[in-house]
């Protein structure tokens, strides 16, 4: 697997997103052996950028993941994030359960815990998971400068941050990458935000590179959901707009006939085209499918091929039932 650099942190070109594995798409359950063979699986390969956070299961996903790099956590490049859940009683939980909570105070509760249970004396990037409207980010991103300080964390990033309040954090201590989801149907960073992180020399991380699975071409209705999937409940997955989706899906398995790949592979292959400085994230808990996902670093489109995908529209419906927690 080749590797690329953000802002100076060297990751894998495909790292390995593990929401999945403790929430959100769980579906009957989890398997945790099968989590942990993937992850393993991912450093045999080379896919050595892990991204978890406090807020996946709630804490769950740290403790599994921990539990999977134990031994190994020098090859490892271990991201984490904090802000979607207080730990000092600020907020009322939305349906979800989440509380947006950058208050520096919140952080330096959050740090300790993710250390625990990821089994280890440091994080390589560490996130603040959402901007708290209601703190400044001075604040927040200057309470996380602290545990660069302390040997705690290497490299600071943001998830789903405006440029205005990239540009303010950075003021205040060097951010190594922006997250945000991007995608063949998620195009939201071509506005401005991609143009504010290369001014800035920051890394772009892509979250749901595949379309929330939507890419892979194996979702063909609503009922291929379980009844807790939090996509049944997604704009973009009901309704008219599932239908219009599919659009999107067809147009990617056409250049995948031609590329003798896989429409996630070609997905992905876009997504790493689009520059040096980007590090997609896909996630899986499932061994066949990251095997899938790596062999995407071997594959190159034709110019022709980039221009058809990236004519493509963005997909029809929000990303988000609500949407007010992005781009602050």
């Amino acid at each position: 697997m080749r590797q690329v650099s953000l802002a100076g942190l060297d990751v894998s070109r495909i790292g390995l997103g593990c929401m999945g594995m403790s929430a959100f798409y769980t579906g009957k359950g989890t398997d945790e052996a099968e989590s942990i063979r993937t992850l393993h699986r991912a450093l045999d390969l080379g896919v050595t950028f892990v991204d978890t956070a406090e807020r996946y299961g709630p804490f769950t996903n740290e403790e599994l993941v921990g539990r999977a790099i134990a031994g190994r956590r020098d090859e490892v490049v271990l991201a984490t994030k904090f802000g979607l859940m207080s730990h000092i009683g600020r907020g009322t939980p939305d349906a979800a359960g989440r509380i947006v909570d950058g208050h520096p105070d919140n952080a330096r509760a959050a740090i300790d815990g993710s250390l625990r249970r990821l089994g280890t004396d440091h994080i390589d990037l560490y996130y603040l998971h959402r901007v708290d409207p209601t703190v400044p980010i001075e604040d927040s991103v200057g309470a996380m400068a602290e545990f660069v300080q302390a040997g705690k964390v290497r490299h600071l990033g943001l998830s789903e941050a405006a440029p205005e309040t990239i540009r303010r954090a950075h003021a205040v201590h060097p951010i190594t990458a922006l997250q945000s989801e991007y995608s063949l149907w998620t195009r939201d960073p071509e506005d401005g935000v991609l143009d504010t992180l290369r001014e800035l020399g920051i890394g772009l991380v892509p979250y749901s590179p595949l379309g929330r699975g939507f890419l892979t071409g194996h979702i063909t209705s609503p009922d291929d959901f379980d009844a807790d999937d939090f996509r049944r409940d997604n704009p973009r997955f009901t309704g008219e707009n599932f239908t219009k989706n599919l659009d999107i899906v067809r147009s990617v398995r056409e250049v995948a006939v031609e590329a003798e790949a896989t429409p996630a592979q070609v997905a992905l292959a876009w997504l790493l085209a689009q520059g040096d400085d980007i590090a997609p994230i896909p996630g899986t808990k499932r061994v066949s499918r990251l095997e899938e996902n790596a062999a995407a670093d071997a594959l190159t489109l034709t110019p022709s091929q980039l221009d058809r995908l990236s004519a493509i529209a963005p997909a029809a419906g929000d990303r988000y039932p609500d949407m007010s927690q992005v781009r602050r």
